[in-house]
């Protein structure tokens, strides 16, 4: 039987005493639990089920391309030191005629066996069957894509290889690892309905592309010792005579980067916005803490005047704040847990993983709980240490008053018009500058937060206009599998609805400068180009391309630590692979990723190559828009059709539409936090004031007037706090804008005064509702036993 001392009756009783104000604190302190348990169990979730998806369907380490290579090359490649598996296979750009879907639709056809999965990149079979043997018009195709159009199972898609009309019967639906993130080439994001991924036996692709054992993929796993470099440098020896492009590292491989930058970014906020939450989450619970600590003064005097020391008072303290932590702590796991799960299973859903691994580490709830006990800990600490250190007779005696005076001149023309309450209500502020002030500081860090959180889509709506609406003019960019001579620009500009199209080359390249190196693209356009030209963000206009030089994004420049003026060096990793170097003739601003542009002849001058393009952008009068569709899904030779407006929708879908899930949730634990402090501040002030307002009732006050004295003081507290919230906000969105400074992407710091509206309305209206539950206890005070309380 357990049997619990005076004192530890006492903890119990003020726990049940303050039960409102311990569910508030408890609430402030599991809102900061919460984020980071969310954040950090997102990051483990989806690099877990990532890993647990590379693993399990045996997602290659090392991809390589040639243009045609014999399939007694497979041998050679698996002799190189590292090597563990080689596959080799075929794969095509082609255009895709779906039926009712005017737009041309561009497929990636992959060979597979026919009576197995491949060795590498195994496909996980979401309905259906795998291509029987002997059955050359059998098909499989990605889910998404398959999804995105309603093709039936066993339904018919046209495709056109190498010039040719073919149809095919739809026998299965798949997903690979090696496609988490399918993008057309040149796209920039997933678009399901203008590109998908197909599977064909292999004998199927070689009698269509006249590749008979020969191969132009592979895919390969290396051993756990190997050296990565090296196999690539010894990969890239083999197939150079068979025009190979240079191979890349798992890392590289583009549908991989994506995921490994998503986990990244994911990474930085949960450092980040987590660490702002605990941290303003301990600042009011300690605040909070301090003023209902030094209401009990006489209490620790009556305490001490029994014979318990200090050091018993200040732990009887600090089992209180623990269990307010404990509470808080159990609340932020169990919301954290349910947050996080919701927030990586929109994660599995956007990236199709077929298996879901949600297994919250360990440290994700410890690192939460010992930060917060060990800071409001400190911070009960310092608001306990001066009570018990005052002798008991002079702790049970109340603190002096302040000095009543008139601190503030009423007798101004403007201030006449003011009633006694607001006065009462002004004066208390004023008496106590330092306590309203902190009440106000934590008003605005709430507020700060939610203006945080909701930048997200001021920033992306304004990225997405300035890099779809004003970066690009074009309506469509459609590209061939091969350079291409400069004549045939005409050929598009003859298409019909098409008003104007561009030239646009895009080649592979490492570029270095000071031992530092970056794997990217150059991207050639003409001087004078009007519908992708280099476009600066920073100064929301077009700047000229150099006849002589790399423009170079700002982020790219930083990277490789270059500034206007300096040489970097250039080895292009396809064709002739030819290695030169190049002045930086400017830089620019931009959002999305690292481009470097280069006049295209001059591009085509240093591959050694006479003037040609592989893109086209192209200017269509919408009117004859179905048209140009009609004759782009009749020309065999298109690898890619990419609209911007449908690149526009679909970041639009992907990026802003899940972030705002996230913004909602952030935006809900800001407001708990407001809540908290907001009641809190205002119930320890009725605890402080009780005497004074009852007193005031009995003088004639009514009850309305009473609690517009107590309401009002926070009232004004809560306005002061909200434009220094709102400059807590714009300091908040600059540290993130610097944190989420990627390669992928960077975040403009672009706040629009509707942001700044909503976040105050929100501030106000939680600060309203604890206003409400207390006006409640104001209304419901017992004026007698009040009085009879001695000061």
């Amino acid at each position: 039987m357990v049997v619990f001392s005076a004192i530890d009756k006492k903890l119990f009783r003020d726990l049940w005493r303050l039960r409102g104000q311990v569910l508030a604190i408890a609430l402030v302190i599991g809102s900061g639990v919460a984020t980071l348990v969310m954040s950090l169990s997102t990051v483990d979730a989806l690099r877990d089920t990532t890993e647990a998806y590379y693993e399990r369907y045996k997602f290659a380490d090392v991809f390589a391309y040639a243009t045609r290579a014999p399939e007694r090359l497979a041998k050679s490649l698996s002799e190189i030191p590292g090597v563990q598996t080689v596959d080799t296979r075929i794969t095509e750009y082609v255009t895709v005629d779906i039926a009712d879907f005017a737009e041309p639709v561009v497929g990636q056809l992959l060979s597979i066996p026919e009576n197995n999965q491949p060795l590498l990149n195994q496909l996980v079979l979401r309905t259906g069957r795998w291509v029987a043997p002997g059955r050359s018009d059998e098909i499989i195709v990605s889910e998404p894509f398959a999804q995105a159009h309603g093709i039936p199972l066993y339904g018919r898609i046209d495709i056109i290889m190498d010039g040719n009309k073919r149809q095919f019967r739809v026998v299965g639906t798949a997903l690979s690892p090696e496609f988490i993130y399918a993008i057309s080439p040149g796209g920039l994001m997933p678009d399901d309905e203008r590109f998908g991924v197909m599977w064909l036996a292999r004998d199927v692709l070689e009698a269509a592309f006249d590749l008979d054992a020969s191969f132009n993929s592979i895919a390969l796993k290396l051993m756990h010792n190997a050296s990565t470099e090296q196999v690539l440098l010894e990969i890239d020896t083999l197939l150079e005579p068979y025009g190979g492009i240079s191979s890349i590292d798992r890392k590289d491989q583009i549908s991989n980067w994506f995921v490994m930058n998503e986990i990244e970014q994911q990474k930085s906020m949960a450092r980040i916005l987590p660490s702002i939450f605990i941290v303003v989450s301990v600042f009011l619970t300690n605040m909070v803490l301090s003023r209902l600590i030094a209401t009990e003064r006489t209490e620790i005097g009556l305490l001490k005047a029994f014979g318990y020391s200090g050091a018993q008072i200040a732990w009887q303290y600090a089992k209180l704040v623990l269990l307010i932590c404990l509470i808080g702590f159990v609340i932020g796991c169990t919301l954290g847990y349910y947050l996080g799960r919701e927030n990586s299973q929109i994660f599995t859903e956007m990236y199709r993983f077929p298996l879901f691994v949600y297994e919250p580490r360990l440290s994700s709830y410890s690192i939460g709980g010992l930060i917060t006990t060990v800071a409001v800990l400190i911070g009960a600490y310092f608001a306990v240490r001066a009570a018990i250190k005052l002798p008991p007779a002079q702790a049970m005696i109340p603190p002096s008053p302040p000095v009543y005076s008139q601190s503030l001149n009423f007798n101004t023309r403007y201030a006449r018009w003011l009633d006694q309450p607001t006065r009462i209500a002004l004066r208390q502020i004023r008496r106590w500058p330092l306590r309203s002030f902190l009440t106000s500081f934590g008003v605005a860090l709430s507020c700060g937060l939610i203006i945080m959180n909701m930048q997200w889509t001021d920033s992306l709506d304004y990225l997405q206009r300035v890099y779809f609406e004003e970066a690009q003019k074009q309506d469509m960019m459609v590209g061939v599998p091969n350079p291409v001579s400069m004549r045939a620009i005409h050929d598009f500009e003859n298409l019909p609805g098409v008003i104007r199209a561009e030239p646009m080359r895009i080649i592979s390249a490492d570029i270095s400068a000071g031992g530092i190196t970056h794997r990217g693209a150059i991207s050639g356009i003409e001087k004078d180009s009007t519908l992708q030209p280099v476009y600066d963000a920073s100064q929301e206009k077009v700047v000229p391309l150099p006849s002589n030089g790399l423009m170079m994004a700002t982020r790219l420049a930083q990277k490789l630590k270059v500034d206007v003026g300096d040489e970097v060096w250039v080895e292009v990793l396809e064709g002739k692979r030819k290695t030169f170097s190049l002045p930086v003739a400017g830089v620019f601003e931009t959002y999305i990723g690292t481009p470097t542009y280069l006049e295209i002849g001059m591009l085509n001058r240093y591959m050694g190559e006479s003037p040609s393009f592989e893109y086209a952008n192209i200017l269509v009068d919408g009117a004859k828009q179905d048209e140009t569709f009609n004759k782009l899904k009749e020309t065999p030779k298109i690898t890619a059709v990419m609209l911007r407006q449908a690149a526009a929708d679909s970041f639009d879908q992907i990026i802003v539409e899940h972030l705002l899930v996230l913004i909602l949730m952030f935006v809900f634990l800001a407001c708990i936090l407001t809540f908290g402090v907001v009641y809190n501040s205002t119930r320890v002030a009725l605890s402080e004031r009780a005497r004074e307002l009852a007193t005031l009732r009995v003088l004639g006050f009514t009850r309305g007037e009473i609690s517009y004295v107590l309401l009002g003081e926070v009232m004004f507290m809560v306005l002061f706090g909200l434009p220094l919230g709102c400059l807590c906000g714009w300091i908040l969105v600059l540290s993130m804008a610097s944190a989420f400074d990627t390669e992928m992407f960077r975040v403009p710091l672009v706040i629009e005064l509707s942001t700044y509206g909503i976040a105050a309305t929100l501030v106000i209206v939680a600060a309203g509702i604890s206003a409400a539950i207390v006006r409640r206890r104001v209304d419901t005070l017992d004026l007698i036993k009040v009085l009879k309380t001695r000061e």
